[in-house]
């Protein structure tokens, strides 16, 4: 099954995210963007599901990321820019998702509590 595509918008309508891949499987959430050299035809990878994604680590990672991390209604919980490879987020609980952006894509305005749409595509 092709996994489902998603326009990602903030309250002023800008585009966060023109092409964001959900992932809510379990394999696909732990391996997540492992050992990729990039981004899988994607700007964006949000890791959800049934289980919350409160923390993430960039073990075997070839990249840096900008994330997000999101509650279930897309609330800003925290932003993150420019995440190395090896590293360990904290884990923040208020936070059910988390998006992965190739580092330097992500706008750099978005603050904690901002609300934001996804919107489906395909």
């Amino acid at each position: 099954m092709q996994n489902k595509i998603y326009i990602l918008k903030d309250q002023a309508a800008n585009i966060i995210c023109k092409k964001m891949i959900v992932v809510n499987q379990s394999f696909d959430r732990m391996k997540g963007l492992m050992f990729s050299s990039e981004m899988p035809d994607c700007d964006g990878f949000l890791i959800t599901g049934a289980l919350p994604c409160n923390s993430i680590h960039t073990f075997f990672m070839l990249y840096s990321l900008d994330i997000l991390f999101l509650d279930k209604n897309f609330t800003v919980v925290k932003a993150i820019y420019d995440l190395s490879p090896w590293r360990i987020t904290w884990m923040y609980f208020k936070a059910h998702q988390v998006l992965e952006m190739q580092a330097g894509t992500m706008k750099k305005d978005i603050k904690v509590g901002d609300k934001l749409e996804a919107i489906c595509i395909n």
